[in-house]
């Protein structure tokens, strides 16, 4: 047996789903929609640059020496903090990489 304040959360999930489904078919729809105006925008914007490869080399120099002087900064070296190292290399050489072949 449910009481009025389970029928009243009942009630509440359902509109909650409801609105939830809509937002998704309206941004599903938009995107649909936004997807020649994003590939204009590529071929104007992103497209005319240094390329990836170019900016891969540059963006792992760079990483690497930021990350070199930060593990010397740190006071440990380079084996006391190689765990955090690994995981915050990938995650900047990316960023880096990307930022790089858009900016360029």
């Amino acid at each position: 047996m449910v009481g009025r304040t389970g029928a009243k959360d009942k009630k509440d999930a359902r509109a909650l789903a409801v609105v939830l489904v809509v937002l998704a078919l309206v941004l599903a729809i938009s995107a649909f929609f936004a997807l020649p105006l994003l590939a204009e925008f590529n071929t104007s914007y992103l497209a005319p640059g240094l390329g990836l490869r170019d900016a891969a080399v540059i963006a792992f120099v760079a990483t690497l020496a930021v990350l070199v002087i930060f593990a010397i900064a740190a006071g440990d070296g380079l084996l006391g903090e190689i765990q955090f190292m690994l995981l915050g290399f990938f995650a900047f050489f990316i960023v880096l990489w990307l930022l790089i072949a858009w900016v360029f």
